[in-house]
């Protein structure tokens, strides 16, 4: 009979494990080219069993963190990986979420000549990965628009670059040298974490460190199950709507009903829209992910993020849904705005279940802008993209916070002085948008107003959501204020849609307003 953890050895294995991939976040970030991920942060990192099990993750974008063991699953399936090997892979239809975010997977070996004992790996949201507009955001009606499509791939053999492999990626891209550093990093990240992991063999030994990753993950189940249990057993649902696929004008409805049984739950997607024309199509682990961030929201425990989690959580989504879309779907915005309205939906549900612990909706968009062209100062093409933050919801608690990115977005401001030196840009205005926080007992947290000034001739695209339909309140809170989207020239100021993709010319600005939070309670 196995015997019982022992609580202290979980607590130094749990603490050793996490800070394996938020060291690979750390030189992830030092060693990167872009801004995108030096300043705002947007990447992920991870550590996975032999099987492709999550055994620890980095405090970084949820959106990622609960998608990318899929990912991880997909390249054991098609590789099995030697070492020094890296393989990349960016499909949304084999675990990843949009084009953007390309993963890398390495094997850790203790032996060899033995299979893996550990993978470890790392996602970044790369500035621009080709198609047709910069910044790789496009206002896409297919994935072939949106750009380079990679399955699963070496991009490292035997420690030795395909060169084969890279030249494809560069040439598809605007942006070269920089997708070419950005690769690198996370091929260093990973090795970081391999180095790591083996030093943890060789001071504890293979067997100690597998027993205690996979207590971890039991103790995660238990914790997850204790919080299930909490909530009064029954059906619980609740629909939001996205403002459009910026194709057509018409509301796309994400519907969820919770089903609570016990220490389980069955999470069941049907009643959303199918898979649209446009670019909000989201995939079944963009679902997933937004659902495990929902749940481990509900503990009191810090409980470790990890396969765990999962267990006793099951999630339907209908085929060729906009929650779970196929080929050939266009996904840009399903991870950036679908993501938050799926977050929306299921803790609305559970609003219902437990009204004292659930917040009010918060921005429910992450107000995405991308752009490029030519900078004739620097002489080089230019391609950026950035999310924009907005008020949280208020709480039970109290108030929502102002200017913050929250529930599937975890990424970090651009300085203003790191903006404008890397890109012919102007920052004109970056303030709090006073007073657009939804009314209650405890007021949602205000958006913001973010107004950039194009040096150069530019190519935009905005991808945003809650520009028609606040927020929501809860227990008779009122609705967070709308988003608004402006050109701001010397003809004055111009009201663009929620979705556009749109030309820019010298010294035209483009004024983002984001939403603020709904508020929670009657006055």
């Amino acid at each position: 009979m196995q015997n019982e953890p022992n609580p202290a050895d979980l607590e130094v294995f749990r603490n050793l494990l996490v800070s394996i991939a938020e060291e690979m976040g750390v030189v992830l970030r030092r060693t990167a080219f872009s801004v995108n991920i030096k300043e705002r942060r947007d990447y992920s990192c991870a550590v996975y069993g032999a099987s492709g099990e999550t055994i620890a993750m980095g405090d970084h974008m949820p959106i990622h963190l609960g998608a990318m063991p899929l990912s991880v699953k997909h390249v054991l399936a098609s590789f099995c990986l030697a070492p020094g090997d890296v393989v990349i892979v960016n499909d949304p239809f084999r675990g990843g979420t949009h084009l953007p975010d390309i993963t890398a997977v390495s094997g850790v070996f203790t032996d060899p000549d033995k299979p893996a004992d550990f993978f470890v790996a790392s996602r970044a949201h790369h500035s621009d990965v080709g198609g047709m507009s910069p910044g790789s955001m496009p206002l896409a009606r297919e994935i072939y628009q949106e750009g380079l499509r990679l399955p699963p791939v070496l991009l490292m053999r035997g420690g030795e670059m395909q060169r084969d492999v890279m030249q494809i990626i560069l040439a598809n891209v605007r942006t070269p040298e920089e997708r070419e550093g950005d690769l690198l990093a996370q091929v260093m990240a990973n090795r970081r974490g391999e180095a790591r992991l083996l030093e943890l063999v060789a001071r504890y030994d293979l067997d100690r460190v597998r027993q205690n990753a996979s207590d971890l993950m039991d103790y995660t189940e238990r914790i997850t199950r204790a919080a299930i249990r909490k909530i009064p057993d029954g059906e619980y649902t609740f629909e939001d709507f996205l403002d459009d696929d910026g194709i057509t004008n018409e509301p796309i409805r994400i519907a969820v009903a919770v089903r609570i049984a016990g220490d389980q739950t069955e999470v069941d997607f049907a009643g959303s829209s199918p898979q649209v024309a446009g670019s909000v199509n989201a995939n079944y682990a963009i679902a997933v992910s937004a659902v495990m961030y929902c749940f481990r929201c509900l503990m009191e425990a810090d409980a470790p993020y990890n396969e765990g989690l999962l267990r006793p959580i099951r999630v339907l989504a209908p085929e060729r849904s906009v929650v779970n879309a196929g080929l050939p779907a266009a996904m840009a915005a399903g991870n950036v705005e679908t993501s938050q309205r799926i977050t929306d939906v299921v803790l609305g549900a559970l609003a219902k279940a437990i009204p004292e612990r659930i917040p009010a909706a918060s921005s429910g968009t992450m107000s995405n802008l991308s752009f490029g062209g030519w900078d004739r100062l620097r002489n080089r093409p230019f391609a950026y993209y950035e999310t924009i933050a907005g008020g949280m919801g208020a709480s039970p608690r109290g108030p929502g916070l102002a200017a913050t990115h929250t529930h599937m977005t975890n990424s970090w401001n651009t300085p203003v002085e790191a903006f404008e030196h890397e890109y012919p840009v102007r920052v004109r205005a970056y303030r709090i948008r006073e007073g657009s926080g939804g009314v209650g007992r405890y007021g949602g947290g205000d958006g913001i107003v973010r107004e950039l000034e194009f040096l150069e001739p530019a190519e935009v695209t905005i991808l945003t959501d809650r520009r028609a339909r606040g927020p929501y309140g809860l227990q008779g809170g009122e609705s967070g204020g709308v988003g608004v989207n402006e050109r701001v020239s010397g003809d004055g100021v111009e009201a663009l849609p929620a979705k556009a993709r749109l030309e820019f010319r010298r010294n035209e600005a483009i004024r983002i307003t984001t939403p603020g939070g709904g508020g929670w309670g009657r006055c």
